[in-house]
């Protein structure tokens, strides 16, 4: 653990920034290549319906982030803070509490879609011609699939929070890299031709695949990781159930809300039809691309910040998150760049159909309008999830969706149909970006609590 120490505490701040961030970023941008490889695929069949099916399914994959958050988030935060006190027995028992909560929270969730499929194909917005396609597809990700794909992530989180980056970014790629591999596969006529339930089923085998690598990870690791998956570990401690919690329901909520705006989202959409809802689907996933390279940056660093905080070194926290967040705005200002000038290219990429390349590229260029203040706002809530300020993120939180985000989509939606959803987040995330510098400032100056 001698090198992680001194990556945390005297590394130059470049290099300690870069060896937690570029194997995340790599993470995550192989990450963005399996997200679209759904997208990209399924489009192959050039069946608006097939498409249709993922994209509302969308929601329920993004609910699976309410538990990783909880217990992941939560968990690693407290274990970075843990590891700068040097209060190893901490560390130890937290990461035990994170997982097997983790694991029969993600049972029950299973379970309630299971028992509920009905009603949630409904509220999700699904109709009499996207129902078969969105069920197949929540079968095999969501009642069969979650406690591997929450697992996997809880899992990468627990790595990361002591400094093994690259290890998390191995295990979540090994995961991604199997599912591109097994989409053509699964999904097109010319093989299996399983469709959107085969774009599911090669989900759901990855995410085993890469839960697996962890396992064999933390078994090889054996008293050279002060991780712990011994359930002799696990004990309802208050202070550390504390610890989480503050932390990680916060994040859990925000995530919570991100899912009842996207559902909200869909369902407007749905009305204009299955080549809109695909269009959207589309532009939601090619979205993605710089929102994960963002937050790969963040949840590299985080373990930085939180270690230098709780070890009173407050300038090297500073000074870690303005040269991550000078990385991250570089990169996105390019993606929004290209996605602007190129927008009907890129969604061409995806599905050759003159509509939804018409109604794609419209929200597109909206959409990527937000970039670089959803930027700052992500690298700000990472702050306050690494140094234990969960109530500023649960302020993010319904600052972002019902305050701004939720009754923009509606207002926008009636001034300009449609095309005016693409704007809603730009209108948000301006607003929010303002208060989140004001929110940093306080943290750096040490007025924060």
């Amino acid at each position: 653990m001698d090198d992680k120490i001194y990556l945390f505490e005297k590394e130059a701040i470049p290099k300690s920034v870069m060896a937690l961030a570029v194997p995340t970023i790599l993470s995550s941008l192989v990450m963005v290549i399996y997200n679209l490889a759904d997208t990209f695929f399924v489009g192959m069949l050039n069946d608006p319906i097939q498409n249709s099916g993922v994209t509302l399914a969308a929601p329920v994959l993004l609910a699976f982030n309410a538990i990783n958050n909880l217990f992941g988030v939560g968990s690693s935060s407290m274990m970075a803070r843990a590891l700068g006190r040097k209060d190893y027995e901490t560390v130890a028992k937290t990461s035990s509490i994170g997982f097997y909560c983790s694991l029969f929270c993600s049972a029950i969730f299973s379970l309630s879609c299971l028992l509920f499929m009905k009603p949630l194909l409904f509220v999700l917005g699904a109709d009499a011609s996207t129902s078969l396609a969105t069920y197949q597809y929540l079968k095999w990700t969501v009642v069969c699939g979650a406690i591997p794909a929450i697992l996997n992530v809880v899992l990468a989180y627990l790595v990361r929070s002591e400094g093994a980056s690259l290890h998390a970014s191995i295990g979540t790629m090994s995961g991604c890299i199997l599912n591109i591999i097994l989409d053509p596969i699964f999904i097109l006529p010319g093989f299996l031709n399983m469709k959107t339930e085969g774009a599911a089923l090669a989900t759901f085998i990855s995410n085993c695949f890469a839960c697996l690598y962890f396992f064999v990870l933390l078994y090889k690791k054996k008293g050279n990781t002060f991780i712990s998956l011994n359930f002799k570990k696990f004990s309802f401690d208050k202070e550390i159930i504390k610890g989480i919690c503050g932390v990680g329901i916060p994040a859990s909520i925000q995530n919570l809300l991100n899912v009842t705006g996207m559902t909200i989202f869909n369902n407007i959409t749905s009305t204009y039809g299955a080549t809109a809802v695909a269009s959207m689907g589309i532009v939601q996933k090619v979205y993605n691309i710089p929102w994960y390279i963002s937050s790969g940056i963040s949840q590299g660093v985080m373990p930085l910040i939180s270690y230098n905080y709780a070890s009173g070194n407050r300038q090297r926290m500073k000074d870690s998150f303005v040269f991550a967040i000078k990385i991250s705005l570089s990169i996105i200002i390019c993606f929004v760049l290209m996605y602007y000038i190129f927008a009907d290219q890129v969604i061409k990429i995806f599905m050759n159909n003159e509509e939804i390349i018409h109604h794609g590229a419209i929200l597109l260029r909206g959409f990527c309008l937000a970039l670089p203040f959803l930027c700052i706002d992500f690298m700000a809530v990472g702050v306050f999830q690494a140094i234990g300020l969960g109530k500023y993120s649960l302020i993010f939180a319904i600052t972002r969706k019902i305050i701004l985000e939720i009754p923009a989509i509606f207002v926008l939606n009636w001034l300009f149909p449609l095309y005016g959803l693409g704007y809603s987040q730009f209108f948000a995330e301006l607003i929010l970006s303002m208060i989140a510098i004001w929110m940093l400032k306080k943290i750096f100056s040490g007025n924060a609590g």
